[in-house]
């Protein structure tokens, strides 16, 4: 099992949860994190130290919830590895309470759009 970023994470990325992990799982996009399934030992040691409540055990999931495993196992084969908590987005209080954040999702990274 791993565990899922969920749509909670959306232009908030908190990234106090990437200093818990201790097999560095956690892939960094432009408003979101992900968790990279194939590396997720499912610890649990991140879930307490996301202040939204993004992370959930894959069991857990719900199921407007479900879309995000697929999304976490994608996009981490494209976002680079995070290891190193740094500041949340500049507006990230305002959304962190935002319901249905979906459609705000960044799935390219600045790297990504430079290179095309």
């Amino acid at each position: 099992m791993t565990h899922v970023v969920t749509e909670a994470c959306i232009r908030c990325k908190y990234t106090d949860c990437v200093t818990m992990c201790p097999v560095d799982a956690f892939r960094e996009g432009p408003n979101f994190l992900v968790i990279d399934p194939e590396e997720c030992i499912d610890c649990t040691l991140c879930v307490p130290e996301c202040p939204v409540d993004a992370i959930v055990p894959e069991e857990e999931l719900t199921e407007d919830q479900r879309e995000y495993l697929a999304l976490n196992t994608e996009l981490a084969k494209a976002w680079p590895r995070i290891v190193e908590a740094h500041a949340p987005l500049p507006d990230a209080d305002t959304w962190a309470t935002v319901q249905d954040k979906r459609q705000w999702l960044e799935l390219k990274t600045k790297d990504a759009d430079e290179k095309s």
